[in-house]
């Protein structure tokens, strides 16, 4: 699991269709210290994830699977919580 601030959407004209009414997000990691930490990556949110908020996202492509009950799925990182 990694720390994250969300610093924009993604739109895509086509998607796999694991994907067809999730929202992309683009995700900028950051270290502990609020520094960034490595370049963004496109994030599938499922809880309702906005711009400028802090969260937690996580490469666990199992869970991923699971939530989208789709074993094919390309997308590997996904939002798994919103920091207060």
């Amino acid at each position: 699991m990694q720390q994250a601030t969300i610093i924009g959407t993604a739109t895509s004209t086509i998607k796999h269709s694991s994907l067809q009414g999730s929202k992309l997000l683009v995700a900028q990691p950051i270290q502990l210290t609020g520094l960034p930490d490595g370049s963004p990556i496109v994030v599938v949110d499922l809880i309702g994830a906005g711009i400028g908020q802090n969260v937690i996202i996580t490469s666990d492509g199992k869970y991923l699977k699971e939530t989208l009950n789709n074993n094919t799925t390309p997308l590997r990182w996904s939002v798994v919580g919103i920091v207060d």
